[in-house]
């Protein structure tokens, strides 16, 4: 019987488990986030969350991949300028509801600068990707109020693995 992997520690303790965001720049020209999404369709690198910011002349496509390798090496591939950002991952169950995740991070006066739902979620129940000041204090907070958090490898690799 296998032991859970213990969480990695750093010189100011535990350091979550945290998956990188693509924020992929597109212009705001019609059939483009279609062209986005089909270079994952039929891949091994799927889309596990997808958030849509739009302006007049741009948008930023904030993506969530179950290989953050192979994205970068797709989005590499097709000439596609993208940034990087970690993010955590918390399943929202058992009682630990959108709302009391929020008061906890109130608590230690941190922001949540963007939150969005994956479509591919470990367990099936109710995840949210969380962008916060502080990625390693919130995930501290998150986990000592007995929330979970989730990796990359976390990350089911198809819609089919849900429940």
């Amino acid at each position: 019987m296998s032991q859970a992997p213990t969480p990695l520690e750093t010189t100011q303790g535990y350091a979550p488990p945290m998956v990188t965001q693509f924020s992929v720049f597109l212009p705001n020209k019609v059939g483009k986030l279609l062209d986005l999404v089909e270079l994952f369709d039929g891949s091994a690198c799927q889309v596990a969350a997808i958030s849509v910011h739009e302006a007049s002349d741009c948008s930023i496509v904030r993506l969530i991949t179950n290989s953050s390798r192979k994205a970068r090496e797709m989005l590499r591939e097709n000439k596609l300028a993208f940034s990087e950002t970690d993010i955590l991952i918390v399943e929202l169950s058992q009682g630990h509801t959108l709302s009391s995740l929020c008061l906890s991070l109130l608590g230690a006066e941190l922001n949540i600068h963007f939150a969005y739902p994956l479509m591919l979620r470990p367990n099936g129940t109710p995840t949210i990707a969380l962008a916060v000041d502080d990625l390693t204090l919130a995930g501290q907070i998150l986990r000592r109020k007995n929330f979970r958090l989730f990796g990359e490898d976390d990350l089911p690799s198809s819609a089919a693995n849900q429940h």
